[in-house]
């Protein structure tokens, strides 16, 4: 199915969202818009969703598979605008947002759907999801300028911290069960990252309710959406593989000329499955077994 734009989505666009979690793909250029739709429809998801621009191309077969929608993502607050319109029409449903050269692994994924995930967190009483945007990065750049290469992925296996995240209406204590998160590239070349983008932590799984509202920097107006876990004991979490910030690193003409290599010391090999994101303590699997 083909909108074209998003306002005919809002309009006419529920009827074909069909049943099940539904993954938004907002694609801000032509990097790997395939791969990002291919392995979310591996991963589970019942509809997918994929936000790009009249004159980006889809592979056919995906043409026939999607919903898509054109859209600038080069707009002011181009995310915030369209996943609060597609709550309004979805309220109810488990929503998730990503963008291109981004991929989402949660734990046991290869064995399991993101279905199953979900219906496991709702009997938890849980309506989000908390997720780290752990940074991918290619590591020839001379051979990969863009930073982006699926076959010779790394990351950093260290040098992530979480910080208690203020409550600006009450400066004395901290918000409850929230924190920041940081660590990846906007850590190690935070020179070239605004302050406010800084942070790697999305709750970029949740359940869509009516006024619901998502904020600029990735949490939501209902508090309880931003908690990493329930009063009572910890929950799930899940990661996002992303090259997207190596990938704005290079392509910014203020960073792309200080930037040889992303390697460091605690480089290693991307390995493409949950158990090592599990095993480096990158998302957590809680009460699922």
């Amino acid at each position: 199915m083909h909108y074209t734009d998003l306002n005919d989505f809002l309009a006419r666009g529920s009827a074909h969202l069909g049943k099940g979690p539904i993954a938004l793909i907002f694609a801000e250029d032509e990097v790997e818009i395939e791969t990002t739709i291919r392995h979310h429809q591996q991963t589970g998801f019942a509809q997918i969703v994929v936000f790009l621009r009249p004159y980006f191309s889809l592979p056919p077969d995906l043409s026939e598979q999607v919903i898509r929608v054109d859209y600038d993502m080069t707009r002011p607050a181009a995310l915030t605008r369209a996943v609060n319109g597609v709550i309004e029409i979805a309220a109810g449903r488990w929503l998730y947002y990503c963008y291109n050269a981004e991929y989402l692994f949660f734990p046991f994924c290869e064995t399991r759907t993101v279905s199953e995930m979900l219906a496991f967190h709702t009997e938890e009483r849980r309506d989000a999801m908390l997720t780290y945007v752990v940074d991918l990065y290619a590591s020839d750049l001379e051979k990969d300028p863009l930073a982006v290469d699926l076959d010779d992925a790394w990351m950093d296996r260290s040098g992530y911290y979480a910080a208690a995240r203020k409550d600006p209406l009450n400066k004395n204590h901290p918000k409850e069960r929230q924190l920041d998160f940081f660590g990846g590239l906007r850590w190690r070349f935070e020179e070239h990252v605004p302050a406010d983008r800084r942070k790697i932590d999305r709750i970029a799984l949740f359940r869509a309710k009516p006024g619901l509202r998502l904020r600029e920097d990735h949490t939501f107006d209902n508090e309880e959406y931003n908690t990493y876990a329930c009063p009572w004991h910890n929950n799930l979490t899940a990661a996002i593989a992303s090259f997207r910030t190596a990938k704005a690193l290079k392509i910014n003409p203020g960073s792309s000329f200080d930037i040889q290599t992303f390697q460091w010391h605690n480089s290693v090999p991307f390995e493409w499955n949950s158990r090592q994101l599990l095993d480096l303590g990158l998302m957590e699997s809680g009460q699922w077994f």
